[in-house]
Parts: C-alpha cells; structure tokens; sequence
C-alpha cells in the first residue's frame, strides 16, 4: 500500500509564489511507485484546495481556472491520518487522506512554526524542523543570540522594534553606527532577500529602516563583510545524526544576493532542472558547486554547519548560508533556512543523491521522528480536578477578594 503524503504550500505570506516553486517541483520528483502525492495548496486567503491540476505550474496563472477544476476543503484528523473534506456543497464527503505532510511552505506566518503547530495539534507526522526549530529559523536575531552563546561565528549586529526606533531613533542609530557603515538592514523574521537594503551612511539607514518595518516590526542591521563571497551548505538529518551536502559559491549579480538573482534570474539549466518548467526557483541563480574553496575550508564549513544545525534544532533538511571574508580569510554563519528554496536538492546532486531519494530521507526522518515522540508522556493518567470542589473553590476566592 502506497504511503499518502500531502504537499503543503502557498498561504498568507510574501513568499507565496516561491512555496509553489518549491511544492511544485517536489510534487514531480516524489517516486509515484512509493507514494500516492497529494497537492494541499493555500491560497493567500488560506483557502486550502486540492486535485491533480495543482501538480502543473501552468494552472496557478488563472486563479480562476483553479478555483473551477480543483476542489476546496477543510482538515480534520481521524485515525492518525489528516482528512481533506470538501467545504462547498450540501453533502461532505472526503477529498483526499493524508498519512504524512510535506511543508514547502516559505516566509512569515507560514514557515514561522504556525503550520508546524496546526500539524502537531492534528497529530500527524511531518518532514522538516518542528515548531521550535521553525521558530528559530525564521527569526535572524533569535538565531544570532543562540549561535553566540554556542560560540559560533556571527557578524557583529544590533537589533530592536520598530516601536523603539520611533521612540528614540537617536538611540538606534547610534548603536547602529557601533556596528559600522556599511551594514545590511533586514527585516528579522522575512525571508528570500525581502525588505533587505544595504546602507552606506545615516541618511541610507533611515530610508532602509522604514523599508524593512514595512514587513516586519522587528528589525536587524549586521555589518557588511568586504570581500565578501557567500557559500551555502546543506545538512539532512536529526539530533541523532547529520550529514552534509556539497558547498556552493553563489554568483550574484546585485550587491547582495537579491530576490531576482534566486527567483527570476538565468541559471543552471543541466540535470534535475531540465524537469521543471520555465521557473526553476533557486536552481535557477548563478552558483558554482562544489565551491572552488580550499579543502580545509570546506572541511570546518561542513563541521560548522553541523553545529549550528544542532544548536538551532533543526531537523530534516537545511540550507546554513555562510558570509565568507576572502581576504581575512574568516567565516560567518548568515542563516539557517528550515525549509530551503526548491529543498536545497541541487546541493546533493554532486554526492548522487537523486531528488527523489532526499525526499525518501526527509519522509523517513520524520516517521522516526513521530514514532519516537508518541514513547514520550505527554499526559498524566490521573485528574487533579476529580477531587476539586469548584464552588466551594470559588466561594473561598470571592472571599479573599472581598477581603481585601
């Protein structure tokens, strides 16, 4: 009997588009002998549909068209598993069962724990970090506090609320001045280089900061690296075990590696990517794996990328994006990205890990991952509220009250 695993992406998120990338290109490469592939697609409403249509790029340019072919549903759990259950219509039937979900979701309020938290709460296995790791992964401040304490290499930055900025923006600028011009403001919590600036002097700082805080309230502004030159690792595993992927050198063509250069730009057209239509996601930015590195670099960024993999709690498969000083020769962690654009797929390639077997490895880690969470207590047999006696609990706090 074939395992049935929904795909679940899109939802209310700047990054809306991207998910699809991500879910569409996993859709096609999930080996159809293994597994019955289940589109659960959120629209920016959080409309979830479903049908086979979902697995074509080309049904998404027609909201309409999608809305006619593809049907709309709710979720419930029954029996361990998720039920997709038509939502219009006099009658409910079930659309669809789900054994075990992939998210390909991206961004803020999607990629953030939320959808991590619906899935706990539903009881169903899923692949990827789970709501802490998640947590972490989206906020970069949260990040940078935590690989601090575990003593691996950040750059140096200042953080606070937009509320503070307003409040005292004489007292943000001059911490940000501490840090140093150039620096790259960034909203904390967004992702795929959205609301990202690179501010030269004050003047370039205020106009950055208001750009940022129109995507998020929470702001970090980190010190440029010069000679700078950013590579890109893959880690797949748990807190059990790890392995690392090939390491890129991204190519980009803006100042900082921008949203064009890893969406909408030219790129690899070789292998797995010939697969995938006319958007290729981050395929499609310019990159040279392996990176053309010394060994004992790519030796200490594979060990690195380990340690913050376990520090952040991250599981299933990551990308960790390094800042790389060419003439300090030092490295920095930038950040730790729980659910990688198009999966990070092409980083395995180079070891003759096919797609479809990194997808096989993320599916089995999140089964043992369940199975060995469901040994864990998580309730107490016995009651505290069998020999509780509400009214004359409440009787007894009506007094103190009147007491007082």
């Amino acid at each position: 009997m074939k395992i049935r695993v929904g795909v679940l992406y899109g939802g209310k998120t700047t990054e809306h588009e991207v998910s699809i990338i991500t879910a569409v290109q996993a859709m096609g490469f999930l080996n159809k002998d293994k597994y019955d592939v289940i589109p659960m697609y959120l629209t920016k409403e959080n409309e979830m549909y479903t049908g086979e249509p979902l697995k074509e790029m080309d049904v998404y340019k027609e909201t309409e068209l999608l809305k006619r072919y593809c049907k709309n549903v709710v979720c419930y759990s029954k029996d361990g598993a998720l039920v997709l259950q038509n939502k219009k219509g006099l009658f409910k039937r079930t659309i669809a069962t789900v054994d075990i979900v992939i998210p390909c979701v991206h961004g803020y309020n999607m990629e953030d724990g939320n959808v991590q938290g619906m899935l706990e709460t539903y009881g169903i296995p899923y692949t990827g970090s789970d709501i802490y790791g998640c947590t972490v992964g989206q906020d970069k401040v949260f990040q940078k506090q935590i690989l601090e304490a575990e003593k691996v290499p950040v750059t140096k930055y200042t953080w606070f609320y937009d509320n503070e900025y307003y409040e005292d923006e004489t007292k943000i600028l001059e911490n940000i001045k501490k840090v140093g011009y150039p620096v790259i403001v960034k909203p904390a919590r967004q992702g795929s280089s959205i609301g990202i600036k690179i501010a030269n002097n004050e003047d370039d700082v205020k106009e950055a900061i208001e750009d940022a805080i129109k995507y998020d309230d929470k702001i970090l502004v980190e010190e440029v690296i010069s000679n700078m030159t950013e590579l890109n690792c893959s880690v797949l595993g748990s807190n059990s075990f790890m392995e690392t992927s090939a390491i890129e050198q991204v190519m980009g063509k803006d100042e900082i590696l921008s949203f064009n250069d890893k969406y909408i730009g030219s790129g690899a057209k070789k292998g797995a990517a010939k697969k995938m239509g006319a958007s290729k996601g981050m395929v499609s930015a310019d990159r040279v794996i392996p990176a053309d590195i010394p060994k004992k670099l790519a030796s200490e960024i594979e060990e690195t990328s380990k340690r913050a993999f376990r520090a952040l709690g991250a599981s299933g498969v990551v990308r960790i994006d390094f800042l790389y000083d060419k003439k300090s020769k030092k490295y920095y962690v930038n950040e730790l990205n729980t659910i990688p654009g198009c999966l990070s797929f092409y980083l395995w390639l180079p070891l003759n890990k096919e797609y479809d077997e990194l997808l096989d490895d993320m599916i089995n880690i999140a089964v043992k991952r369940y199975k060995k969470k469901l040994k864990k207590t998580t309730i107490f047999e016995s009651n505290i509220l069998s020999t509780f006696d509400g009214t004359k609990g409440t009787k007894g706090i009506k007094g103190k009250l009147r007491h007082r």
